[in-house]
């Protein structure tokens, strides 16, 4: 599918086929597709949690107003992100590149993060996001729709997954099989309404 066609038709599904499987070559597709997505100095903060087990699917379903989608599509992952990924053993995702890039980004990821809690979270957040929208568009170009997620009880979740302390929870999102169309798009601002031409009014 074309790139412009599948942001076109991507949309929010809640209605899934619960007897359809993605296959594991599909699961490891979306998931490669998933970790070229961009990170600030190259950190890769997210960590997909793959929720297979049906009774823990069931517990994180109640814990999400009971929707649909979390049980019956197939594949639901957790979108988190570690917020201290920036120091722990920073090196490491600049392994492969030149060592006199090395010796400067390295040290200036530490510089950057080093006490700036919020710049952190931030940061971390906005690597889920382009995660999930990485996955929601190569779904979309096999064939799949996908549900984004933040209708749930965050902490309830991440009690359930054994979230670690020094990680935050981005989004939930629901990939399958679609035996229902997502509704009308509800009202898309033109393009006037939100592009701002280099700066705002005073």
């Amino acid at each position: 599918m074309d790139l412009f066609d599948a942001v076109d038709q991507r949309r929010s599904v809640k209605h899934y086929d619960p007897a359809h499987k993605l296959s594991d070559t599909e699961v490891q597709t979306l998931l490669a597709a998933a970790i070229k997505s961009p990170t600030s100095f190259n950190i890769q903060h997210w960590r997909f949690v793959n929720v297979t087990d049906a009774a823990l699917r069931g517990e994180i379903k109640a814990a999400a107003w009971n929707q649909a989608q979390v049980t019956d599509a197939s594949l639901l992952l957790v979108l988190t992100a570690d917020v201290k990924a920036w120091e722990k053993q920073p090196e490491r995702y600049w392994r492969d590149a030149a060592p006199e890039a090395q010796k400067v980004l390295v040290p200036m990821i530490g510089q950057f993060y080093g006490g700036r809690d919020q710049v952190q979270r931030d940061e971390a957040m906005r690597s889920v996001g382009m995660a999930a929208q990485t996955l929601m568009l190569a779904a979309k170009a096999m064939g799949y729709d996908s549900s984004p997620m933040i209708g749930f009880d965050a902490e309830k979740v991440a009690q359930l997954i054994n979230l670690p302390a020094d990680h935050v929870i981005g989004m939930m999102l629901a990939i399958g099989k679609p035996v229902k169309a997502a509704n009308p798009r509800g009202g898309q601002l033109k393009l006037e309404d939100v592009v701002i031409k280099d700066r705002f009014a005073a």
